[in-house]
């Protein structure tokens, strides 16, 4: 009589794992694709030639997407609550501000996929780590296949501003937290921010929301940038 390997269970255990693991990612990317391609109309009605309106960005650097919006408006002077003086240049020259909230770890230490660790990321898909808002000054965007420039009426700016302001997590005094000695440039800063990044919470999802938030185009839900650039 042929005996059985002794090691077979662990085996089939390992493999169908794998395959499990496996199926959960092609379901996630599959979801990803189809809730992406699920439009969210925005209000489409044009304001009048003489009307009041903000223009405001979105800018993606291939990963990660940023709202970008004016450094001062007649509804928001946002060096009221951030200062240029956070970050190393110090440019008061540049008139726009961009906006990106996501998992703490990847923003501080993983400027770059090189270096990304197997600990960072399980801590970031399932809800174990803390969160931050990353702020960068720009002069303005050039429009093009990353960069979206959005028309708002002042009310939909004031949404949008809102929307921006409760992912920060103030201090007693009401102000953002920065978080000192980390930025990846001369123009940008980090802050300490609410909420909890995970696999269906991402920093591209946070700005899906936004565009919402403000009555732009959106998609349904998604994970990647490429979920909004395609309804532009």
């Amino acid at each position: 009589m042929k005996k059985s390997n002794p090691l077979y269970p662990l085996v089939a255990v390992v493999a169908y794992t794998g395959l499990g693991i496996i199926g959960l990612v092609a379901v996630y990317i599959a979801a990803s694709v189809v809730l992406s391609a699920i439009p969210v109309a925005g209000d489409e009605t044009k304001p009048a030639p003489d009307a009041t309106t903000v223009t405001v960005y979105l800018l993606s650097n291939g990963v990660h997407t940023d709202l970008v919006v004016p450094v001062r408006s007649p509804q928001k002077d946002w060096t009221q609550f951030i200062s240029y003086a956070d970050t190393p240049a110090n440019d008061t020259s540049q008139e726009f501000v961009g906006f990106g909230w996501g998992d703490r770890g990847f923003y501080l230490d993983t400027p770059t996929w090189a270096e990304l660790e197997l600990s960072t990321g399980i801590k970031a898909m399932f809800w174990l780590g803390t969160t931050a808002m990353h702020t960068t000054f720009h002069h303005r965007p050039e429009v093009g296949p990353k960069c979206v420039q959005l028309t708002l009426t002042p009310a939909e700016y004031d949404r949008l501003i809102r929307f921006i302001e409760t992912k920060f997590e103030l201090d007693a005094q009401g102000r953002p937290q920065q978080i000192r000695g980390h930025s990846y440039g001369k123009n940008d800063a980090f802050y300490l921010a609410n909420g909890t990044y995970n696999l269906f919470d991402t920093c591209n999802s946070w700005t899906n929301r936004g565009l919402k938030a403000a009555g732009q185009r959106a998609a349904l839900w998604t994970p990647f940038d490429f979920g909004m650039f395609w309804h532009y």
